[in-house]
Parts: C-alpha cells; structure tokens; sequence
C-alpha cells in the first residue's frame, strides 16, 4: 500500500511538473490598445488573432487600454511592448518617461501600428518630440479619408521581418498617412507603398513613402507597421506572417 501511495505522489509531482513548464511562457507580451472610435474594427479583429498566435506559439499577452498603469515596474515584468493602434500622444508623464527608458535601454522590444505615428499637437496635447525622433523625425500631414487599396513593395527581404513574405502584395483597404518628410534618412525601411498603386487615386502623396520600418538607432528591437486600420487585414496571410515575425523578432525569439 505504501508503495502504491508513494508511487501515486510521484506520478503527481511529475504531472504538476509538466504542467508548470506547458504554462511558462517563452516571453510576456503587453498590448496598448484602444477601445473606442474608428479603430475599434482592428483592434476587435487584433485580439483574438494575437491570443490564438499567443497559445499557438507559447507566450502570454495581456492588454490594457490606457496608460495610467504605465511605468518601469510594469514594463519590466515583458519582453515585447505592442502600441495597437494607440496614439503617440495624452500619455501620463509617468508613462512616457518609462517607455522612453524601456526603447533607449533596450529593457524590450516593441510594435506600433497604424495610429502610433499620429504625431502632431491634437487634443489639446503637445507633440511628444521624443516619439517622433523615435519615428525618423516625421509629422503627421494628411491621410486618404476614403481608403484607397495600394501595393505594398518589400524593400528588404532579408530582413527577419519578412521572412516568407513576398515581394510584394496589396492591402485592399487602407487610409494611408502621409507625413511631412519620409524618415527613410533615420530609420531603415523595410517596405513601402507605391501610390502609383492607388485605388481609387488619391492626391495625398508623399513620393517615397515608407510604410514598414524599424529604427536602428535604438537599443530596442522595434518596428512600425503601418497598415492597420481595417478589419480585413487579417485575412491576409502577408500581413500575418510579417506581424508573426515581427513579434518573434522583437522579442527576440
């Protein structure tokens, strides 16, 4: 019997073992995003795609939707920040202030979508001009407010990010920003949009407009991906794979 009942307390341990290394995420995610207004589409379609990659590829997400929690504590506890579609700007001093010391250090890694280079003065609020340098020095100028679908063009192909993505392929629907400069001079450019493309054409033009981008500059593995308005991106297999890498990347995995 004893024999029995010690046998029985290993096959326990052994199975609480495993359970406790199945749960152990690879790394921790952190996901900024916005609950509300006309972003809502993505970022309702970002999330359970992010969680279903999450279980699929072993790490653990959680999300806030502000940034009131925000500081150097927090951020220590993840390896990959992710700014879903959230503003560079109404950040609490706090906040800012630990982001900028997780990017320049190198504490993580980080993704910013779509929204995240909305740099200028709006609601009431300055220009955060560290996010901007961060960005490649840009403000934003204008935007397609009747999308227009374009060809997005992979400038460098080499690039961990793009592993497996073709050269090229289209976003069907998307509000493409323009800025008042391209940052190509202080970032390094992994893909851009050909506004010959544009469908319908459009006269808010750039020339040379990066739309996929990572700063070198940095101790932060980061990366830009500016497509990320519509819903409809994640039907995609393109642009899921390169948002794929670009977590893995980033989070140095």
């Amino acid at each position: 019997m004893k024999k029995v009942l010690l046998l029985a307390c290993i096959l326990l341990i052994i199975s609480a073992g495993c359970k406790a290394q199945i749960k152990s995420p690879r790394f921790r995610v952190l996901a900024l995003y916005e609950n509300g207004g006309h972003h809502v589409a993505f970022t309702n379609a970002a999330r359970p795609w992010l969680n279903k990659l999450a279980a699929k590829k072993g790490f653990q997400i959680d999300y806030i939707q502000n940034t009131d929690t925000i500081d150097s504590a927090l951020l220590s506890k993840y390896n990959l920040f992710i700014q879903l579609d959230y503003p560079p700007y109404g950040w609490k001093e706090k906040a800012a202030s630990a982001f900028e010391r997780y990017i320049t250090q190198g504490r993580g890694g980080w993704i910013g979508f779509h929204h995240a280079t909305l740099l200028g003065e709006f609601d009431g609020f300055p220009m955060w001009q560290w996010f901007s340098g961060f960005m490649g020095g840009i403000r934003y100028k204008n935007y397609i407010p009747d999308f227009a679908s374009a060809t997005v063009n992979i400038e460098d192909r080499q690039h961990p990010v793009m592993k497996g993505v073709p050269k090229s392929f289209v976003v069907k629907k998307e509000e493409w920003y323009s800025y008042d400069k391209s940052p190509r001079a202080n970032v390094h450019v992994l893909a851009s949009v050909d506004e010959k493309t544009y469908s319908p054409n459009s006269d808010v033009k750039m020339g040379d407009h990066p739309v996929v981008w990572t700063n070198p500059n940095v101790k932060a593995r980061n990366v830009y991906i500016f497509m990320g308005h519509s819903p409809i991106l994640f039907n995609d297999a393109a642009y899921r794979n390169m948002v794929t890498n670009a977590i893995l990347w980033a989070a140095k995995k």
